[in-house]
């Protein structure tokens, strides 16, 4: 950690108060082979709680660079968060709330697996105070789904959907992968139609890529080729768009006033606070410090232990200057005009260019823009 973004001029208040803050929650039931996020296989029936105190401590230790701070929007990824219980984000949400204000309008995302939802689940974590839902649906086909290793069927995804209604959780997203191995036009589109028939909120619609480290990239599956990806991608483009899903980032579409605001606080260059696992942030601070980029721990014991460690006073946090745990680094004032040109270019890519643009080609294979996690 660099001595500046240790000293106290970090914690200055900054101009704009808004923050995102990403939550990552590393374990799955099993791990996808196409899936390259921090996610570790669950060896257990549930996760251990001690990991929700793990939280609230790492949250502690970046206090003192967010005076003045106010959360907008937060979001629970993975892993699967949905294998912790409603009771575990009660609790974590109740002590965030006590340290920090949270916006009225609040926007509080948590991503689950239709696999792992029991009876009455989703209203439990309404109470808890989730208030928009992202289910990992990614195919309704049965052979499509055992090939990319998922826990799930087409019609858990399906009472997934009939749960949320019920708990009032209408502002649910879908994911949907296409080019899947094998995968036809016809095929592919008619995912989109059954997704759209359940009417969410918001449909994420990305390609699978091979991602390095992957059990895909190391054993890679027959996949569409580019023309024929291209084709699926501008087809199910289209009827999302008849559906009256408008695409307002490369994998993003959402019904008016259905814009995911954590996703578009990413794009737009926003502040945001990574705790957990493998968590990343970036804050900016009063000049001339400038931004601050910071990473968590990447494996979920050596994360915990640091956060231990420095709640007995042996790591970060000693100097009151908001020294979390992980690493962290300036961006360089030399750097500063890249940032805000990158900034401009993020803006014009996020609301297009006005009417009659159209996406280029070359963003069709970009993998989902919604990680803070590495």
């Amino acid at each position: 950690m660099t001595a500046a973004a240790r000293g106290p001029d970090a914690s200055r208040e900054p101009v704009d108060a808004s923050l995102a803050l990403y939550v990552h929650m590393p374990w799955c039931v099993r791990k996808c082979p196409y899936c390259d996020f921090n996610s570790h296989q669950l060896k257990s029936a549930a996760p251990d709680a001690s990991y929700i105190d793990a939280l609230i401590r790492d949250f502690d230790l970046e206090l003192p660079r967010l005076q003045g701070r106010r959360i907008d929007t937060v979001f629970f990824g993975g892993g699967t968060p949905s294998l912790f219980q409603p009771e575990d984000f009660s609790r974590l949400l109740g002590a965030l709330r006590r340290r920090i204000a949270f916006a009225d309008e609040v926007e509080v995302t948590l991503e689950a697996n239709p696999g792992t939802i029991e009876r009455g689940r989703f209203a439990g974590y309404r109470d808890a105070g989730i208030n928009r839902v992202s289910l990992g649906a990614q195919t309704f086909a049965p052979r499509a789904l055992e090939v990319l290793g998922r826990i799930h069927s087409a019609d858990d995804t399906h009472r997934a959907v009939a749960e949320l209604r019920a708990a009032k959780l209408d502002n649910f997203n879908l994911d949907l992968m296409y080019a899947l191995p094998q995968q036809t036009l016809e095929q592919a589109l008619e995912d989109v139609r059954t997704a759209c028939a359940l009417g969410p909120a918001h449909i994420s619609y990305y390609q699978l890529t091979l991602e390095p480290g992957t059990v895909f990239h190391a054993r890679p599956p027959e996949l569409p080729d580019e023309d024929a990806a291209w084709q699926i991608q501008t087809a199910g483009q289209r009827l999302l768009a008849d559906a009256g899903y408008v695409q307002y980032e490369v994998s993003a579409y959402a019904r008016l006033g259905k814009r995911c605001r954590h996703n578009l606080n990413y794009w737009l260059f926003g502040d945001y606070l990574g705790i957990g696992a493998g968590a990343h942030g970036k804050l900016s601070l009063a000049l001339p410090q400038g931004i601050l980029r910071t990473v968590k721990p990447k494996q979920p014991r050596e994360y915990q232990e640091q956060v231990r460690r420095a709640g007995s006073g042996n790591v970060g946090g000693a100097d009151g200057g908001g020294a979390g745990i992980g690493e962290s680094s300036l961006i360089a004032a030399a750097d500063l005009p890249f940032e805000f040109m990158l900034t401009r270019a993020l803006q014009f890519a996020t609301i297009g260019g006005g009417p009659g643009w159209e996406w280029p080609r070359s963003m069709a294979s970009l993998p989902k823009g919604r990680r803070a996690a590495s």
